[in-house]
């Protein structure tokens, strides 16, 4: 960022891999991190594990090397990174206490990371959705205590210990004092998918990620719409990793729920006017569902996204914006005024956090 007075280019979806947070809960709860591995191979197939192990092996320098991506941003043309956990440090499988510390030594690690490079970088937390009332505190911790911008979650976590293996969803009503909360921190709740209910019918051909990620996202999203979050809590930032998924250019079966069925009524307008009040990252793989995604939720709600740095992620994040040839001021928007305006910059730009 040599110029000052060109706006720079915000990535608000890019992640770091912790291997001691890793270390940490196989130690903890190896039965648990077990079964979570266990899932992971039932619900991805074998050929598609074998081909993510050897993703990561290559890709370890990105995920783990600061020089290596901050070279790499700038050969993206990207100023800003906001950097959040891999999502399968989630741990929605832990215990309170473990989730408790999970929480805190992944805060305390990213603020780590970003103040390695605090004019390029700033970053996101993590909370453990599967204890709603640990969300509030944790939530504090990532934004108050380490700086952060707010945190990721997922789309549901499964309730520990329960036999019939309920979840939370995000129109869980325990979930309301977590909102509240992010609501006044002005904390970014950034929605990034991980794993799917549908588990063996994905287990083949890499749907466990080509379908999963937007169905899950459509599915979260909806409970948010749905159960009336977003009427409750309408400054709430939730950002939502993939572009939504199949969500905000299929909302006109949606509308249509809303009409004529009493119990798809807990919102107050119909479904697809909240997309005006939820955020998506740039991430579609495809110039014509960008132009799409830019007209279903306004200029003004679509952001930079890479998922640096998967293969399921963009190498030219950049690129892929300015081919699909949106207006200038459109494009400007998604680039970096997007990003200014929800308060996302580099953690040196940000002298002091507000007090809430």
């Amino acid at each position: 960022m040599t110029d000052t007075n060109v706006p720079p280019v915000v990535d608000v979806h890019a992640h770091i891999l912790l291997p001691a947070l890793q270390q940490l809960v196989a130690d903890a709860d190896p039965e648990g991190f077990a079964v979570l591995q266990s899932l992971e191979v039932r619900r991805n197939g074998p050929e598609s594990m074998a081909a993510s192990g050897k993703m990561i092996k290559e890709r370890w320098p990105q995920l783990m090397d600061l020089h290596r991506r901050l070279a790499d941003m700038d050969a993206q043309g990207v100023d800003v990174q906001l950097v959040s956990p891999s999502p399968s440090h989630f741990y929605y499988f832990a215990t309170e206490e473990l989730a408790l510390e999970v929480a805190r030594q992944a805060n305390q690690a990213v603020r780590e990371f970003v103040d390695r490079a605090p004019e390029r970088l700033n970053g996101l937390g993590v909370v453990p959705l599967q204890h709603p009332h640990l969300m509030v505190q944790t939530l504090e911790h990532a934004v108050l205590e380490c700086g952060l911008l707010g945190v990721e979650i997922g789309s549901y976590a499964a309730t520990p210990g329960d036999s019939d293996r309920s979840t939370v969803e995000l129109s869980d009503p325990r979930l309301e004092p977590f909102w509240s909360r992010a609501e006044e921190l002005g904390a970014v709740v950034f929605l990034h998918p991980f794993g799917c209910s549908l588990d063996e019918r994905l287990d083949r051909f890499y749907l466990a990620n080509t379908v999963s990620q937007p169905a899950e996202n459509a599915v979260a999203l909806s409970h948010l719409i749905f159960s009336g979050v977003l009427d409750r809590h309408p400054a709430l930032k939730v950002l939502a990793a993939h572009g939504g998924g199949y969500l905000p250019t299929t909302l006109g079966r949606s509308d249509h729920a809303w009409k004529v069925r009493p119990e798809a009524h807990g919102c107050a307008q119909p479904p697809s006017s909240y997309l005006h009040k939820l955020y998506f990252d740039s991430l579609v793989h495809s110039p014509a569902e960008l132009r799409a995604l830019v007209a279903a939720a306004g200029p003004g709600h679509v952001l930079l996204g890479s998922d640096y740095p998967f293969d399921m992620g963009s190498d030219l994040p950049v690129d892929e914006v300015e081919a699909a040839a949106l207006p200038s001021d459109d494009e400007a928007r998604v680039l970096s005024g997007n990003a200014r305006a929800l308060g996302i910059t580099a953690a040196a730009d940000l002298a002091t956090r507000p007090n809430a």
